[in-house]
């Protein structure tokens, strides 16, 4: 796993060990990044259920101006910590230890990209993302991978589904603003 373009292009990254850790694979995380690459430069990144903080890593690296990282996990909050350090990106970087409803709640400054990568089939992503909507400025975008067998809703709060994209057994699903659908 490593950092695949930008500032620190290159970058290996650790990741956690185990069948319940899931990295997102390089073509997924390129696809993702081309999907949101004239939206990144100096934006607010959250990086919910961040693992070993991978996407928020790549925003960075690609012009975003901050990235907060959130898991519940002490030891993704490790990783992701290395990371970081790896990087060199700890001045734009925020790691909370946490679960995502626990931190959403804490009315956090609002952000304008979220990506959110639970769990596979835990109905984390279906909690969470009413949540990470409330907290995203109105030109905002979410971007939750998850399986392609799982439905997403419609809409969430004020953000509504404008496109899904598959990778094989992944899809991408992109939520923008109500007032800011295009693509």
């Amino acid at each position: 796993m490593r950092i695949i373009t930008g500032t620190a292009r290159g970058k290996k990254l650790q990741s956690l060990e185990g069948e319940r850790v899931r990295p997102t694979p390089d073509r997924v995380k390129e696809a993702l990044f081309n999907i949101i690459q004239f939206d990144l430069e100096g934006r607010r990144v959250l990086d919910l259920f961040a693992g070993s903080g991978q996407l928020g890593l790549e925003a960075i690296s690609r012009g975003a101006r901050e990235a907060v990282f959130v898991d519940s996990s002490r030891d993704s909050v490790s990783a992701v910590e290395k990371n970081i350090a790896a990087t060199g990106f700890g001045q734009q970087s925020k790691v909370v230890n946490a679960d995502f409803a626990s931190f959403l709640s804490r009315n956090p400054e609002p952000f304008d990209i979220a990506f959110l990568d639970p769990p596979y089939r835990t109905g984390l992503l279906q909690q969470a993302l009413p949540q990470a909507a409330a907290v995203m400025n109105d030109g905002g975008t979410i971007i939750c991978e998850h399986p392609s067998d799982e439905e997403l809703p419609l809409s969430a709060g004020d953000f509504v589904k404008v496109r899904s994209y598959r990778y094989g057994k992944i899809l991408l699903t992109v939520y923008r603003h109500k007032d800011v659908t295009s693509l």
